[in-house]
């Protein structure tokens, strides 16, 4: 680690520039050899790295945005070569090329502030050492080594010496709770801010090489914070939690007012946003409008968040316009209502073999003339008279046939009973003569 700070040692002297500067300023309210002004220090140089960061930040932005206007290609692409991988990447590779896309973006301001956090462990590790280092002359050295921040040497590490602690004025074991603790709140910090990036902020309905680096950094990154924090001093470890919780807070805020096109994120939003309109019936601010508008100019391309949303301003009345405001409608309340009944329906289920066998028999019991089916039967015999006097008139003139209305032993089940139409039957078929 050392090694790698001696890199960036031109950039200690500003560096130490800056934490003199803040010193001066806690020293005089909380006393210049206490730990809350060096630590206060180190605090207020990540937040003015940070700030200074913010341009890039904003660029990084723009970068994730551009990934996501790409992702209907980017699903194209997959779709189409997803038996070849190479091919895949390949077109992968040639489309970022073309849009002028960098899947990297999103590691730039880890990259940007990499400097300033090597020459910030430059000039602790000269602090623990006793040597001066830029603009930290001999009493600002000592005054630092006798900085502690819950008991913990500034300059101190876990995997320091016994007598290397207690020439700080500290315990070992002292030392090891604080910096132990500060790891542990560093890599989960560092977790949930990639974490919440994945499950909220992330359109799932496409995977990527965006959505697996970040899934890959989600895991490694707080691995590489646990296992390297136990080589830094406290001092760093303080600025590491201090720009890790930045980070978080700053990556909330993006996924709360500016979340990606068909994330979870963009739907919690989404509703929120038409709480308001119905609320208000009108946008009530310039970027909401702008929000609204860029939604009405998507068109066809819209995803199930902007559709879900433009089908419940609909039921409310309400039609986005495409500079960003909504006017009222009362006819679109029930063209939403059909819509979304028609949406709905559904198939009817499929009946099994033996529910249509069923069905059928009781269609051709149904279609029997009275009389010819056995539920009759009582029907009939409570009209003796009637029965008998139809009998006679629709009894075929065969000498072969009995008075008694009953079918003759071994004659065709098909032969005309009393109270059946007669006519012309359908002649069986020739393999059951």
């Amino acid at each position: 680690m050392d090694t790698i700070a001696g890199f960036f040692s031109f950039i200690t002297t500003p560096v130490s520039w800056v934490i003199v500067q803040f010193h001066s300023l806690y020293g005089a309210i909380f006393g210049p050899d206490t730990g809350w002004a060096w630590g206060l220090s180190i605090v207020s140089l990540v937040v003015l790295i940070r700030i200074c960061l913010i341009p890039l930040f904003v660029k990084q932005i723009k970068s994730t945005r551009n990934m996501q206007v790409l992702q209907p290609k980017m699903k194209a692409i997959q779709e189409r070569y997803k038996n070849d991988k190479q091919r895949q990447s390949e077109e992968m590779m040639k489309l970022y090329k073309e849009t002028g896309t960098n899947p990297l973006s999103s590691c730039l301001p880890i990259l940007a502030q990499s400097p300033f956090f090597f020459a910030l462990y430059h000039v602790l590790s000269s602090i623990a050492n006793g040597k001066t280092m830029g603009v930290i002359d001999q009493g600002l050295l000592d005054s630092a080594r006798k900085a502690h921040i819950f008991g913990a040497p500034l300059a101190s590490k876990f995997l320091e010496s016994s007598a290397k602690v207690d020439a700080l004025g500290a315990s070992l074991t002292n030392v090891r709770i604080v910096t132990a603790i500060m790891i542990l709140l560093m890599s989960a910090s560092q977790f949930y801010t990639q974490r919440q990036l994945m499950t909220k902020n992330v359109d799932l309905t496409v995977k990527t090489p965006y959505m697996q680096q970040q899934k890959m950094l989600m895991y490694i990154f707080p691995v590489i914070f646990a296992v390297t924090g136990i080589n830094f001093p406290v001092g760093v470890l303080v600025y590491w939690l201090t720009t890790n919780v930045w980070t978080m807070g700053q990556q909330m805020y993006v996924i709360n007012q500016n979340p990606t096109p068909g994330s979870k994120a963009q739907d919690a939003y989404l509703g929120r946003l038409l709480k308001n309109i119905t609320t208000h019936e009108q946008v009530t601010s310039k970027r909401k409008r702008t929000i609204v508008g860029a939604i009405v100019a998507k068109g066809p391309d819209r995803n199930d968040n902007e559709r879900k949303f433009f089908l419940n301003l609909a039921k409310a009345g309400l039609v986005p316009q495409a500079d960003g405001t909504v006017a009222k409608s009362d006819t679109v309340a029930a063209e939403a209502e059909v819509g979304a009944a028609a949406a709905r329906r559904q198939q009817p289920k499929r009946l099994t073999k033996a529910q249509r066998q069923a069905a059928a028999a009781q269609a051709t019991a149904d279609q029997k003339p009275a009389g010819s089916a056995p539920e009759h039967k009582a029907a009939d015999d409570a009209a003796p008279a009637a029965k008998t006097s139809l009998e006679k008139q629709d009894e075929p003139r065969d000498s072969t046939s009995k008075p008694s209305g009953k079918p003759a032993a071994g004659s065709s089940p098909r032969q005309a009973k009393a109270g059946q139409r007669k006519g012309q039957q359908r002649p069986k078929h020739p393999s059951k003569k």
